[in-house]
């Protein structure tokens, strides 16, 4: 797809040269072939050294582009962004990849459903009622308990466990807003990657990432009723008690413990071996490791103890 390509499909016109592009990334994580955007002059740095030949900006932002840059002035960035997302969008299924490769000594459910382009290691089980979508790769050793839904090019390591019920890789619920008050849809074109020894609860969701990747790394565990928003990061062996949500972006370091109905606003930053007592309400990022926390407001284990005998006795 071309510049030009983009350019026609938002009514529009592009300044500069009409370079070649196959897919959208973030400022910062975008390659020559990538169309970025840019939405307020905080990101003008980012901008500036940006990778990407083609960008969505506002007039504002022209003087922060590189060198030889093509672009398209839009009123409203993030409305031509939702936009532009849809031509990079992938159909759900494509019929004429070649049949799926399955490992030696797997079992596979004469129920389950496995698509054109999957990849399955060796002594898999996937059971009744699964669906492992197109491009899906899944490595050895895994068990996929009945009526799992993987979308497509969704990755899972090996030696992983995910039960009854769980989606991975559903769109992430992501949308721009019109002045008035309609709600655009941003295609979801990235994936989810879960990694290895990572073992996964009853009706969890892990939406797909907008661009780039959800990741759940190497030895999570996750309970049941978990949902995991698009690109999320959760560092390795990190525990997630039920009735648990994550917003959008948000990033745990390894070894934190999260325990039942707490909830993480979007775009944080968690340290590493974090401890969040039952419904802690997180709504900051943490930068000091080993820290203990409780409630909503979230604040110290310890303060939120002390907070807690000083109302009993006000009911006394």
């Amino acid at each position: 797809m071309f510049f030009s390509d983009v350019a026609s499909h938002l009514k529009l016109e592009f300044i500069g040269r009409d370079v070649e592009i196959d897919s959208m990334n973030e400022l910062s994580l975008s390659s020559p072939s990538q169309l970025a955007f840019a939405v307020h002059k905080k990101y003008a740095n980012e901008l500036n050294s940006s990778k990407a030949k083609a960008f969505l900006i506002t007039n504002s932002l022209i003087e922060y582009l590189p060198l030889d840059s093509s672009y398209i002035v839009c009123e409203d960035v993030s409305i031509s962004m939702a936009e532009a997302t849809k031509l990079f969008h992938k159909k759900p299924i494509e019929s004429q990849l070649s049949d799926a490769v399955i490992g030696e000594e797997c079992y596979i459910d004469s129920l389950a459903r496995i698509e054109k382009g999957a990849v399955v290691g060796s002594n898999v089980t996937v059971m009744a009622g699964a669906y492992i979508g197109t491009n899906v790769t899944i490595g050895d050793n895994t068990l996929i308990y009945p009526n799992v839904t993987i979308y497509r090019e969704c990755v899972v390591g090996s030696n992983c466990i995910i039960h009854a019920g769980t989606v991975i890789g559903a769109d992430g619920f992501g949308f721009s807003h019109t002045k008035t008050g309609e709600h655009i849809k941003i295609y979801q074109n990235g994936n989810v990657i879960i990694e290895d020894n990572v073992e996964i609860g009853a009706n969890c969701a892990i939406d797909r990432a907008v661009f780039n990747s959800t990741i759940i790394r190497r030895g999570v565990k996750l309970d049941n009723f978990i949902h995991i928003a698009h690109n999320c990061d959760i560092g390795e062996h990190s525990l997630f008690v039920a009735q648990t949500g994550v917003g959008g972006s948000t990033k745990l370091g390894r070894n934190c413990v999260v325990s039942g109905q707490s909830a993480f606003s979007d775009h944080l930053s968690i340290a590493p071996f974090s401890t969040f007592s039952a419904r802690s309400g997180v709504t900051k990022s943490i930068d000091e490791s080993g820290g203990v926390y409780s409630g909503f407001p979230l604040m110290n284990h310890k303060d939120w103890k002390r907070l807690q005998v000083r109302i009993a006795k006000l009911n006394n």
